[in-house]
């Protein structure tokens, strides 16, 4: 395909409006998945999901194909064209009996939104350089949790048996107190035979609630920001070159235009005789155009005699 085509189909591709027209047929296939789910539904209108589904996998795989076409190699260097890639690939696949499985990846289809909309994708790409922050941040999580689990199962195992009885009673334990749901329930059990054990419950969550999960949170909007910070330093970049671009071709264009103007006929430049009728200098000049547009003066030369008076 000629470059300026490719150009054109480029800018049509991640334009705004293509865009939206993406995420209004992946939010038309959410909806259609959804409704299938119901057998009643499912059974009546067959026929209606049937034809739903492959007109938007037809319009998927002809989105990829221009968006191929469009950017090229660029296409291919893009984890996320890997990831549209692979959703729109494996949903190509026949669904046979023995391929049932592959039925339930039509519902990755929706996850294309995450792709296709720039703040969700910045979000994801924020978690995933996130990771290494947030290993050591859970390695204190876990760290918390075992040494919890081992103290309460020394200290409740009679008391409770029920929840502390063993290693995994235990950690499955702190676990539910960790995420402050149904806690009050396992103190109130294990305060009736130990009432102090309140002690060893505040202070667990205090360090692993308030502290640990808070440190976790800021990784990720730690992570989020610099990644708000990167894609703003990329657009600035992208704006700078476009502005560059576009005045290095006005200069250029100014330069053509000199050029022209330079390879054209002599223009002679004459002063004007006086009142009196004497020649207004003893010599007159004649400038002819020079290289890179500049006035060249020739020799001067005196009048004729018969012009004087």
């Amino acid at each position: 395909m000629p470059v300026f085509h490719r150009e054109r189909l480029r800018v049509f591709v991640d334009s705004p409006v293509f865009q939206r027209a993406v995420i209004a047929v992946i939010a038309l296939n959410g909806i259609a998945l959804g409704l299938e789910t119901s057998p009643e539904l499912a059974d009546r209108h067959a026929t209606a999901f049937l034809v739903i589904d492959r007109v938007i996998l037809a319009v998927f795989v002809v989105e990829i194909l221009l968006r191929i076409v469009a950017h090229g190699k660029a296409f291919f260097r893009d984890p996320w064209s890997w990831f549209d890639l692979v959703i729109v690939a494996v949903a190509l696949v026949p669904a046979s009996e023995s391929l049932s499985i592959l039925r339930l990846f039509r519902f990755l289809r929706v996850l294309r939104l995450i792709s296709v909309v720039p703040g969700m994708r910045r979000v994801v790409s924020a978690l995933f350089a996130a990771i290494p922050g947030l290993a050591s941040a859970v390695v204190l999580l876990l760290l918390s949790l075992y040494t919890a689990s081992v103290i309460g199962e020394q200290l409740f195992r009679e008391a409770a048996p029920q929840y502390f009885g063993d290693l995994g009673k235990s950690l499955f334990t702190m676990f539910t107190v960790l995420t402050v749901e149904n806690w009050p329930q396992v103190a109130e059990d294990v305060m009736a035979k130990e009432p102090l054990a309140w002690i060893f419950f505040a202070t667990f969550i205090v360090i692993t609630a308030f502290f640990v999960l808070n440190l976790l949170i800021g990784v990720i909007v730690s992570a989020m920001e610099a990644e708000v910070n990167a894609q703003r330093w990329k657009e600035d970049q992208e704006l700078e070159l476009e502005q560059h671009t576009a005045v290095m071709n006005e200069i250029r264009a100014l330069s053509e235009k000199v050029d022209r103007l330079a390879a054209g006929p002599p223009v002679p430049v004459e002063r004007p005789r006086s009142v009196t009728g004497r020649a207004h200098a003893r010599y007159v000049r004649t400038y002819t155009w020079g290289r890179g547009g500049l006035l060249r003066r020739r020799p001067p030369y005196k009048p004729r005699a018969d012009a004087r008076r």
